[in-house]
């Protein structure tokens, strides 16, 4: 692994520089240089410096310092890319004792970069490179490290956890995120140190847990998380189904089941409410499973429902915004939407599509592909689930009716005199006809023209041009209905 002066965005550079030419160290930081050695794109970009805070603004036109830890963020306004409009400088420092095992209680700046990097979380993140002499500073093995696919604390790992309990979540998601392992002294050091978490805020585990299920590997950190002892202080209502065998219909137990579920949104790259909706779907089971002695199995009745509640107050609780409790309760609540397609009607799809929302369906299609998935079945549509979904899109279809006219029933009379009747209907459907014939003509000067035109037919005249209308009218609309089984292959 090796970092080019090249790799470092200008916006990055003229910041580094305009520091050392004012006579003060400069070195990109952290995560970034992470990305870099991995071949990944840096989401934001970190640098530090011998340079006090007083220091930084004075050498920068446009900047912002707002917190008592160092930190400034100088504004590259003509940056085109979000990441780089804002690059934040600390200096280096040291750090005090973590009373609330979150912020330290003060800082104190140094000279020594070797001071700054000792306080850092993860020997991955620990790392420091300076551009203009294309020197990298490793102190604790972090390339070799990402070379091992491995997160390892700084130093000693219990002492980081105490220091900030986040940094607990944070190993957990890094893993997820990078496809890394946790070491085992520093995954005994986060058993240990979990009780430390119930002095974080529920923000703070939410923003953690959302870039955990956003990852590529949600199933492999959510085992990881349980493994070492953490997840009851994100999801507790998860570990409840560990073990919890389920009917003949699942190849897992509730849990396990719950993350498959998840990791199949994650797989097919599928909206965050898709993948917490499938994560929580049926934690509503272990508390609705009974046994049915005659059929010698396992039944859930009611299970959405109780999941919906359950998922709504702990969603609530982890401070998510109201939106997503909303959305994510409401696709668990009806995630059942479904047993026997020739069983249900038109109008009960039309029920669901207003229960969740024409915006939501989508999702909830998405939700059933993951908890069929989820049971170790193989195929994500199977004949059933294709031809609900062509039920959905019928439901969804715009239906074919006079309204599609530019002239309407109140717009005719007016044109032609004609007073309500059957006389109207007809001329109504005689215009829709011809336009479903040739859409250019559904204007309202071509449909005004026209309409005088019929006004003067006699009834005998007129009649069959509106029958013939209605003929067309469902012609049409067989056709559609007839590419949309086509589309979903249920002909």
């Amino acid at each position: 692994m090796e970092l080019k002066p090249s790799q470092i965005p200008s916006e990055v550079s003229r910041v580094t520089k305009t520091l050392e030419e004012a006579g003060y160290e400069a070195y990109v930081v952290g995560g970034c240089v992470r990305d870099l050695l991995l071949g990944r794109k840096p989401k934001d970009w970190d640098v530090t410096t011998n340079a006090t805070p007083d220091d930084i603004q004075r050498l920068f036109e446009h900047t912002y310092y707002t917190n008592e830890f160092g930190t400034v963020g100088v504004v590259n306004d003509d940056a085109e890319n979000e990441a780089l409009k804002i690059v934040e400088v600390t200096p280096y420092r040291l750090e005090g004792s973590y009373s609330d095992a979150r912020r330290p209680d003060n800082v104190t700046f140094s000279q020594n970069i070797e001071d700054d990097l000792k306080r850092r979380d993860f020997t991955i993140n620990a790392l420091a490179y300076n551009a203009s002499q294309g020197r990298l500073i490793d102190l604790y093995d972090g390339v070799k490290d990402i070379s091992s696919g491995v997160v390892r604390a700084v130093g000693d790992a219990r002492l980081r956890f105490d220091e900030d309990a986040l940094r607990i979540l944070r190993a957990v998601r890094l893993s997820a995120q990078l496809g890394f392992e946790i070491e085992e002294r520093t995954g005994k050091a986060i058993t240990n140190a979990a009780p430390q978490l119930e002095k974080i805020s529920e923000e703070r585990i939410r923003d953690e847990f959302v870039r955990i299920i956003e990852s590529d590997s949600p199933m492999q950190a959510l085992i990881t998380a349980k493994n070492l002892g953490i997840l009851g202080y994100i999801i507790p209502e998860l570990l409840d189904g560990v073990g919890v065998e389920q009917n003949q219909a699942h190849s897992y137990d509730v849990w396990e089941h719950n993350i498959r579920s998840a990791q199949h949104a994650a797989d097919k790259k599928w909206p965050f409410t898709v993948r917490l909706a499938a994560l929580l779907h049926d934690i509503g089971k272990p508390a609705t499973r009974r046994r049915d002695n005659t059929k010698g199995d396992w039944t859930f009745h009611g299970h959405d429902v109780v999941g919906a509640k359950m998922t709504k107050k702990r969603l609530k609780e982890l401070k998510f915004p109201k939106e997503i409790v909303d959305i994510v309760s409401t696709l668990v609540r009806w995630h059942m939407f479904f047993s026997d397609p020739d069983q249900v009607t038109l109008s009960a799809v039309r029920r669901i599509i207003v229960n969740v929302g024409r915006e939501h369906i989508d999702e909830l299609i998405q939700l059933r592909i993951c908890d069929r998935i989820g049971t170790g079945r193989p195929k994500e549509q199977p004949f059933r689930l294709r031809k609900y979904q062509a039920m959905i899109d019928e439901a969804l279809r715009d239906p074919i009716t006079v309204g599609m006219l530019k002239l309407d029933g109140k717009g005719l009379m007016e044109t032609t005199g004609e007073k309500p009747g059957p006389r109207l209907g007809w001329m109504l459907h005689a215009l829709l006809e011809e336009v479903l014939d040739d859409p250019e003509k559904n204007t309202v000067e071509y449909l005004s023209g026209r309409s005088q035109e019929m006004a003067k037919l006699t009834d005998e005249e007129l009649r069959p041009l509106g029958e013939a209308g209605k003929e067309k009218q469902a012609e049409v609309e067989e056709a559609e209905i007839k590419d949309i089984h086509k589309k979903h292959f249920v002909d």
